[in-house]
């Protein structure tokens, strides 16, 4: 740790909405030990909710997941670290001691003043809840917009509907790298089999997770590939389509409301 005024840094990748920082990383080092998401919220001082999405949103936030947790709740439930997750860890732990002797050298050339700007952070924020990393497989234009679809792994995909000049303005193409952004207040929920619904998107899923507050409930769904979907729905309506954790569910999304975003 430095003095007042000594250059510091905070380590955290981004990629969207979801990121991957010291913090988040303790908190995979501390389920590789302990075997438990509770375990290791409580040794954190986390709650057990906080500590469950930050490992929703890690996993999204890579092509495959980085934990492996079983159902448990509160109570209990194994958890685990991939071998991504694993790999993630050391990586992130390289990455860090690089990191700290380059700051040091800095730390003697830059001085004061303009030279310090430089290395504020940049990094993108957003409110939307759900950030999901995938690959472009299809673009299909028109004269003036263009849908595209996002593979997000285990045949699960989702269509996003843009202006022909962000696809040309973000560099979108086939088999590049995109995060696709979705507040949760825009991911509808249905239960059942052949729905008829003018939504472009839908996902069919479990429920893993719900929270119920005095008005809404927040509904996680788990949608394979290791990621999952939140949406934000009012009790009435959680408790009227029977939403409990087990349920199968389907989120569904317009495709103008799916918001991309490139590193």
């Amino acid at each position: 740790m430095g003095t007042e005024g000594d250059l510091t840094a905070a380590l955290t990748f981004q990629r969207g909405g979801a990121r991957a920082s010291l913090e988040r990383v303790a908190l995979l080092e501390a389920i590789a030990e302990l075997g438990s998401i509770s375990g290791a919220a409580k040794r954190l001082g986390l709650s057990y909710k906080g500590a469950w999405d930050a490992v929703q949103a890690m996993n999204n936030l890579f092509e495959g997941p980085l934990i492996a947790a079983a159902p448990g709740g509160r109570a209990g439930g194994a958890a685990s670290l991939t071998p991504r997750g694993q790999a993630v860890v050391t990586a992130f732990g390289r990455v860090r001691v690089e990191l700290e002797a380059t700051l040091a050298k800095l730390e003697t050339h830059l001085g004061e003043g303009a030279g310090r700007d430089l290395f504020w952070s940049l990094g993108m924020r957003t409110s939307a809840r759900n950030a999901l990393r995938g690959t472009i497989s299809q673009i299909t234009a028109s004269a003036v917009s263009a849908e595209v679809e996002l593979d997000l792994g285990e045949g699960v995909t989702i269509t996003a509907l843009l202006t022909r000049q962000s696809v040309e303005d973000l560099g979108l193409r086939i088999g590049a790298p995109a995060i696709a952004l979705i507040k949760a207040s825009f991911v509808m929920l249905a239960v059942g089999e052949g729905l008829r619904t003018s939504a472009r998107n839908q996902i069919p899923g479990q429920v893993s997770a719900r929270v119920d507050g005095g008005v809404n409930s927040e509904i996680t769904l788990d949608i394979g590939a290791g990621k999952s979907l939140v949406a934000t729905v009012t009790r009435d309506s959680a408790e009227a389509l029977g939403l409990a954790v087990g349920v199968r569910a389907s989120a569904l999304i317009k495709a103008p409301h799916v918001i991309l975003a490139v590193e």
